[in-house]
């Protein structure tokens, strides 16, 4: 493996930004310190003006493999993913067929050991009528990132509206649950009488449909059983002020058994961008009004809300085309995660060390992985170069997902990813991604 040496960084890491120089030997970090002399054994990497943040580790992407690799495939979005700094994912089991076996998600870590650019986990999926399979990953509890529990539609048979189900998999599972939290009667209840009221239905209508009570009702039931049973539950994107009530921020995040997440499109676009977008940003949970989305950043900087994430889900254009009824719900974001953040840093919004915090110590922490998500001599090179004065702009042409578009398209981000090293590898450099070395399986402290 190739070594290197990152000459004159400012490294963003742990509260602090410091000056430094930076070593990456055997896939490791091996020293970080104010001057590092060169050899002939490494190659010299003038990071002057960089920033050096930790590699983003995202806990909630849909890379669409297997059945549904039209829209994606989990070697097309992780070369997405590192050309955007996200050197780790956790994915989804909502594929086809729905990983709902310990068979099916070793299939999927089978993949991704060969045409994985990035680092990978995959969640382990229930149904009503899986759960004995289900927790069966209490046995790879080092292995597997979590249990993930749609609380809301998904494709298949993913749906767990079943208590005794829902009971049984917090009560044994010795493992975090990941769920999706919107309450399916509340959404059929809202979709009847708005369809019965306007008769054709838009993209405005579907924070409507899918609304804010539909969120909280199931974000509230999700906590009360967890608190029932000292259940580890981390409940996805977050997308409203109300469900805000729920969390607290006065413990560290460390001893909580109960944590959140905010995904990226709920803190950039409102309910307002649903006339110039329409489908395109149709996600669940929906977009909603401003007022959450103000709500969102504020509890994001006061810790309630733990981590950012993506919740990354392509679709092709045709599907995204058409009556709003008929248009698929997702959004492709992990290539553009980063770059948003730092918008906002250059806007006043957030500052480095929060978006090192948020996108990478903190997940590190809520699922403890291990060896990722700090700058620490020893630890995994995941890293990330910016250069916070090189703007670009989303375009066909640099897109990387396969599904060829992104709701952000035309957008002007003031600061650009330079150089992404995934276990010591440059991954990505300068437009260009490498896909010599595979990415490794996370593996968890637990």
């Amino acid at each position: 493996m190739q070594n290197y040496l990152l000459k004159n960084c400012l490294v963003v890491n742990e509260g602090r930004i410091s000056p430094a120089d930076v070593l990456l030997k055997n896939g490791r970090i091996e020293k970080i310190a104010p001057v590092i002399e060169s050899s002939a054994a490494v190659t010299e990497i003038n990071a002057e003006g960089h920033y050096l943040l930790p590699g983003v580790i995202d806990d909630q992407v849909h890379f669409r493999e297997p059945g549904l690799t039209h829209k994606a495939s989990i070697h097309s979005e992780a070369r997405a993913a590192v050309a955007g700094g996200v050197t780790s994912f956790m994915e989804m089991p909502n594929t086809i067929p729905n990983t709902l076996t310990i068979d099916l998600l070793e299939e999927k870590y089978a993949i991704a050991s060969k045409t994985s650019v990035a680092n990978y986990s995959f969640f382990m999926g229930t149904s009503n009528q899986s759960a004995d399979e289900t927790l069966k990953a209490n046995n790879l509890k080092n292995d597997v990132c979590g249990i993930k529990i749609f609380m809301g539609a998904s494709t298949g048979n993913m749906l767990v509206d079943n208590y005794n189900t829902l009971d049984k998999v917090f009560r044994e599972s010795e493992i975090l649950i990941a769920t999706h939290c919107e309450s399916e009667s509340i959404i059929k209840e809202n979709y009847v009488k708005l369809k019965a009221e306007k008769g054709e239905l838009t993209a405005a209508d579907h924070p409507i449909i899918r609304s804010v009570d539909a969120c909280y009702e199931s974000s509230l039931m999700a906590i009360q059983i967890a608190r029932q049973y000292k259940t580890r539950l981390h409940i996805l994107h977050i997308s409203t002020a109300k469900e805000l009530e729920l969390f607290g921020n006065m413990m560290p995040l460390k001893e909580k058994h109960i944590t959140s997440e905010v995904c990226v499109h709920h803190l950039h676009f409102t309910a307002d961008d649903y006339a110039t977008l329409g489908n395109r940003i149709k996600c669940n949970p929906a977009i909603k009004a401003k007022e959450n989305k103000e709500a969102l950043w504020k509890a994001l900087l006061d810790d309630r809300l733990d981590v950012i994430a993506t919740d990354h889900a392509p679709h092709t254009w045709e599907e995204k085309q058409g009556s709003y009824e008929h248009a698929h719900a997702g959004l492709p974001l992990v290539q553009h995660s980063l770059q948003l953040m730092l918008h906002y840093h250059k806007e006043g919004k957030i500052s480095l060390e929060k978006i090192a915090e948020k996108m990478s110590h903190a997940v590190a922490d809520c699922f403890q992985v291990k060896d990722r998500g700090y700058i620490r001599e020893g630890y995994a090179a995941d890293l990330v170069l910016v250069d916070l004065n090189k703007p670009n702009t989303v375009s066909k042409e640099n897109i990387l997902y396969k599904c060829g578009w992104s709701p952000l398209e035309g957008f002007h981000f003031p600061a650009s990813v330079t150089h992404t090293f995934v276990n010591g590898h440059l991954a990505y450099a300068n437009g260009v991604v490498d896909e010599s070395n595979k990415g490794q399986r996370l593996k968890f402290d637990r």
